[in-house]
């Protein structure tokens, strides 16, 4: 078998969760989609939007990305490869 650079690619089947939110928070939320809108010329629909926001929160939060470092944090067979979503 041929040794390739590019190791096989991840599971990328997307997982559906639900959540709830409050009132304040939906209303925040589509406030950013309305500023996403006006500072990108593109029209994005809220639930378009949170997957990004969530990994824009987690890429940028030092201390989980501390502990899971020091943890080696594995989870549902994701290991920390610092690869950013959609890349």
């Amino acid at each position: 078998m041929a040794e390739l650079k590019l190791g096989k690619l991840p599971d990328r089947t997307p997982v559906k969760h639900t959540v709830t939110v409050s009132p304040e928070l939906n209303a925040d939320l589509h406030d950013y989609a309305t500023v996403y809108e006006k500072t990108y010329g593109q029209a994005e629909k809220v639930p378009e939007l949170i997957p990004f926001i969530l990994q824009s929160f987690l890429d940028g939060d030092r201390g989980f990305a501390k502990a899971r470092k020091q943890g080696g944090a594995v989870s549902n067979g994701r290991k920390d490869t610092g690869a950013k979503a959609g890349a």
